[in-house]
């Protein structure tokens, strides 16, 4: 099961790593059972948007299509199949 990791969690460890001394960032990481690159992205992610940046996202890529999108794509398909029977009667 994924760990859901809060935004004051998440600031709180990029504090707590900013303070770290030579090798003490290994030790952190291991006690909070974290992996180098959950900090690396959460730090561009403060970089990049700030506070907002730290806040929960959906995991895995965003949808290409909107659920709107997808709608008047279905609608469209269904209008067609329906004129062609209608043009075959």
């Amino acid at each position: 099961m994924r760990r859901a990791f809060s935004t004051e969690y998440k600031l709180s460890i990029i504090q707590q790593a900013e303070a770290c001394q030579h090798g003490e960032l290994g030790e952190l990481l291991r006690r909070e059972k974290l992996y180098s690159n959950q900090l690396s992205q959460w730090r561009r992610e403060r970089a990049e948007r700030g506070l907002d940046g730290l806040k929960k996202s959906a995991p895995g890529p965003a949808p290409k299509k909107t659920a709107e999108q997808k709608r008047i794509e279905q609608l469209e398909q269904e209008n067609d199949r329906l004129r062609k029977q209608i043009e075959i009667q």
